[in-house]
Order: C-alpha cells, then sequence, then structure tokens
C-alpha cells in the first residue's frame, strides 16, 4: 500500500513539474465602459522561456500594457488582482530591462478594429518556483505602458498604463 502511494506521489509530482502549458480567458473589467476580452495561451518552451500567444478584442488602436498582476482574484473585477506580481520588490521596468517586475510584460499593439494579436516570449516568467504565474492574473490596461521611462511615481509601480480593461487567471492545463 506504502509503496503504491509513493509511485502515486511520484507521478503527481512529475506532472507538476512537467507542467508546459496554461490559458488564460480574458474578460472585461467593466462591460459598460469597454467590453475588452480575449484568450491567451501560455507555453513553457525548452529553452524555459514562456510564449504566450493569442488575441484580445474591444481596444482602442494603439499600445496597452500587459502585465501579470499578484493575485488570481476576480470578485471585484480586475481590481482584485492586486498590484504587478512583483517578488523581488524592485521597480518597474520593460520586458528587457535589467530591473523589473516579474509580471512586466510590455505592451501588445492593437489595430484600428480594436484587435491585438498576442506573441510575448519572456525568460523570466515560470510555471514553477518563485517566480510562477500559475494561479495569478494577466491584466490588459487601457494605455501604453511607458516601461518605467516617465520619471513619475507611477512609471516607477505601474508604467503609468491607465485602468484595468480586462484581466484573466493563468489556468494550468
Amino acid at each position: 500500500m506504502s509503496r503504491m502511494i509513493v509511485i502515486l506521489l511520484g507521478i503527481v509530482v512529475a506532472t507538476i513539474a512537467e507542467q508546459k502549458t496554461a490559458r488564460v480567458r480574458l474578460v472585461p473589467n467593466d462591460i459598460k465602459t469597454r467590453n475588452v476580452t480575449g484568450e491567451l495561451i501560455l507555453v513553457r518552451n525548452e529553452d524555459n522561456s514562456v510564449q504566450i500567444t493569442g488575441r484580445v478584442r474591444g481596444l482602442t488602436e494603439g499600445l496597452h500594457g500587459i502585465h501579470v498582476h499578484e493575485k488570481g482574484d476576480l470578485r471585484d473585477g480586475c481590481m482584485s488582482t492586486g498590484p504587478h506580481f512583483n517578488p523581488e520588490n524592485v521597480t518597474h521596468g520593460g520586458q528587457d530591462s535589467p530591473v523589473r517586475h516579474v509580471g512586466d510584460l510590455g505592451n501588445i499593439g492593437a489595430s484600428k478594429n480594436g484587435e491585438a494579436d498576442v506573441n510575448i516570449k519572456d525568460f523570466v516568467i515560470s510555471f514553477t518556483g518563485k517566480n510562477n504565474i500559475v494561479g495569478r492574473a494577466i491584466v490588459v490596461h487601457s494605455g501604453e505602458d511607458d516601461l518605467g521611462k516617465g520619471n513619475t511615481t507611477l512609471s516607477a509601480s505601474t508604467g503609468n498604463s491607465g485602468d484595468r480593461w480586462a484581466c484573466g487567471i493563468v489556468e494550468a492545463e
């Protein structure tokens, strides 16, 4: 019996360690203001990067900040997701900045029809360890992320990227 339990635990641990995909279903923060929706697929690559692909709809034309937020809680819309995921307690930056929040993923660009095709490759976020984003939320903002270059308090904490227009929980598959 105990041997069977050990084998089952080993299978569970191996499954968790091998987790390679996750999904995010983006829902509007306030459908009356802006009906932003979408779906993102996250895949862990052989080089341990995470590739995020998908489409976001209902945006205004231009750039929109996209970040991993601390909490996977949507009870009060996107406001329940807390601040950017920042386990190192550092300032905000761009995806390629030497200093950045784990959750800083830069911008996505929306066309005139309000759609953004997402294709982000990131080497900081993970499905395991201290940078694990599974169970946290991804948030799409109303404005462009200034990547921490705006010389303001908001720039250093959020990239001054505006309101939270859509969010969804990173769910393992």
